[in-house]
């Protein structure tokens, strides 16, 4: 299928009314609205990582003790990631199924419906985080790091509700393929980090807490900016009106069918750490975790612009199914793989050539000098699975999009907390690797994961163009029980 299938027409269409720039590009080729929409969330997911791994590196010169306080914290804060991310991929699927549809009211609804639960989760996730730091910590093995582990927790703990809401802003701006703005809170939000982290740990003297410091103040610039957009200027295509608000059940249930899953599979990876920490410390010790907590930020930022891609997978998938376009699905999910394993293969090419230099960057100190050969050989392992990244990332993005998101779940819980730990052990303990099994098991647990879930979607596809291509739809599809 080639993108001459499609027709260019960024006008817009009945039951929209007013659009924006960004409704245009969705509403036109599917081609070009990826680059469109994909192109500055690459961007803006790659300076949000590079932030991590500018921030990684200042506590590192705090030592190899700070290196671990911080990972031990890392599983949680990506929970609160997790959490709020969900919510956000839930309500942007719902959203860009009703906007597919033309049903801007009931994209509106959804939108007030996010907010509100976005304010009962953050309070449910963070009270008991904050009050029990310390014997979690405890609990899970931080031992000598236990009382940094604490502080540091505490406060991202405590500005969690920033994270929660700049999350779930984020992802109601790109369901209306408004990404330019989307990307400029995430930049601006990173770059300020990066500015403040050397000040509040070493000018401040503030230690690993300044980092925790710099990372909730850069997080409330970023609120206040998404605030002004989506409640005062009111210039985005999505519009809030809370007056007379009551929870629908429908409307709920759309949210939860996609973001549940969402946030259970985001989870069951901070839960894939904290398994990957406890195998670590059982065959190594606090240096293997340093050792994983910098080298997975690493990672982090070498995935980054498949994050970016596949949250256009979301809206894209999400608008074509909701105006009965399989054909464009389908394009959609293949077009945007090809990209993203061009990407990803150059990536690791030059994570594997550039490893001993990544390395030394982030173990300058003389406390941390020592884990250097080890980061090596991890940075040159794990890249190896690059590429295939973007079968399983894009392929979950997909199902997301179009409100499988049972079918996403499945997949990931498969690959994170089962595939990776399982041959994780069989490599480290069974086959006597030692440290290095590990990071080989984490190797062979992801490719084999995402090949299983590229399967899986390109089986659902060929379901959906097979029962009625070019199909006008209803809004919400709630009964549309194809490939579930």
């Amino acid at each position: 299928m080639t993108d001459n299938n499609f027709d260019d027409n960024s006008e817009p269409k009945a039951g929209l009314g007013k659009t924006t720039s960004g409704m245009k590009a969705i509403l036109g080729d599917p081609k070009k609205a990826m680059f469109k929409l994909a192109l500055p969330m690459m961007l803006g997911m790659s300076v949000q990582t590079l932030y991590n791994l500018v921030d990684t590196f200042w506590v590192s010169g705090l030592g190899a003790n700070a290196l671990a306080a911080v990972g031990f914290v890392f599983p949680f804060f990506f929970m609160i990631i997790a959490l709020s991310t969900g919510l956000g991929v839930g309500a942007g699927s719902a959203i860009s199924r009703r906007l597919g549809s033309r049903d801007k009211t009931g994209a509106d609804n959804v939108a007030v419906h996010t907010m509100i639960l976005m304010l009962i989760l953050s309070a449910l996730f963070t009270i008991p985080l904050y009050t029990f730091a310390e014997p979690i910590f405890v609990l899970i093995g931080a031992g000598e790091t236990t009382a940094m582990a604490s502080v540091y927790g505490k406060i991202i703990f405590g500005g969690s509700i920033l994270l929660f809401f700049t999350n779930v802003a984020n992802a109601i701006l790109r369901s209306e393929g408004d990404t330019k703005r989307a990307m400029n809170a995430m930049i601006f939000g990173s770059v300020l980090n990066i500015v403040l982290d050397p000040i509040f740990i070493y000018k401040l003297n503030l230690g690993v807490s300044g980092a925790a410091w710099a990372t909730v103040l850069s997080m409330a610039v970023t609120a206040v900016m998404m605030v002004n957009w989506l409640f005062f200027r009111k210039d985005t295509y999505i519009t809030f009106d809370f007056k007379d608000f009551h929870f629908e059940k429908g409307i709920l249930r759309d949210i939860f069918r996609v973001g549940i899953p969402a946030s259970v599979q985001q989870t069951s990876m901070a839960f894939m750490m904290l398994i990957m920490n406890v195998i670590i410390i059982a065959v190594s010790n606090t240096d293997g975790v340093a050792v994983y907590t910098v080298g997975w930020r690493v990672v982090t930022i070498a995935i980054a612009p498949l994050i970016g891609i596949a949250t256009a997978v979301v809206t894209l998938a999400g608008f074509s199914y909701g105006e009965g376009s399989y054909d464009k699905v389908s394009f959609t999910h293949i077009y945007a793989m090809k990209v993203g394993f061009i990407v990803e293969t150059v990536i690791a090419f030059f994570t594997f050539v550039l490893a001993p230099q990544i390395a030394w960057v982030f173990t300058l100190s003389e406390s941390a000098s020592h884990i250097t050969n080890d980061l090596t050989v991890f940075l040159r392992i794990i890249c190896i699975f690059y590429p295939t990244v973007s079968l399983g990332l894009l392929s979950s993005s997909l199902f997301q999009g179009v409100g499988k998101g049972m079918n996403a779940l499945f997949a990931s819980i498969l690959r994170a907390l089962i595939f990776v730990p399982l041959f994780a052990v069989i490599f480290a303990f069974n086959l006597n690797l030692g440290l290095v099994g590990v990071w080989w098991g984490m190797v062979t647990g992801n490719i084999l994961g995402s090949l299983f879930i590229f399967g899986w979607a390109r089986l659902y596809v060929s379901r959906l163009l097979k029962s009625g291509s070019g199909s006008r739809t209803t809004a919400s599809h709630e009964n549309e029980e194809v490939g579930a």
